[in-house]
């Protein structure tokens, strides 16, 4: 897996467009690609920040997390269910959620 360029080298590409550099020039200048250029130049002028951001890991266990007490609930109520039934359970109740997400949540 590749991983982030620094944030100095960011830092120097949008300085170099600050600084009336076209963003086709900066990327070619510091050996960066237009599509990289570009974006790092919209996120400073939208959030002021060129730190990368996280890359990989768990994207979506926040939102399991939110229904942990419904879940436990349902788990207490029936012991011996089966990951697939709470699943099925938990969508009459209108969330949708993988059996693998919920194995890793009984697993943290």
């Amino acid at each position: 897996m590749s991983s982030a360029l620094s944030v100095d080298l960011r830092q120097r590409v949008v300085h170099a467009v600050a600084a009336d550099a076209s963003r086709h020039k900066a990327a070619e200048r510091f050996g960066v690609s237009l599509a990289s250029a570009s974006r790092w130049c919209e996120r400073f002028a939208r959030e002021g920040n060129l730190a990368p951001k996280s890359m990989g890991g768990d994207q979506r266990s926040h939102q399991i997390e939110v229904q942990a007490d419904l879940i436990v609930f349902l788990y207490e109520a029936q012991p011996g269910i089966y990951l697939h039934e709470l699943r099925a359970a938990l969508a009459e109740h209108g969330i949708c959620v993988a059996q693998s997400s919920l194995s890793r949540l009984f697993k943290r």
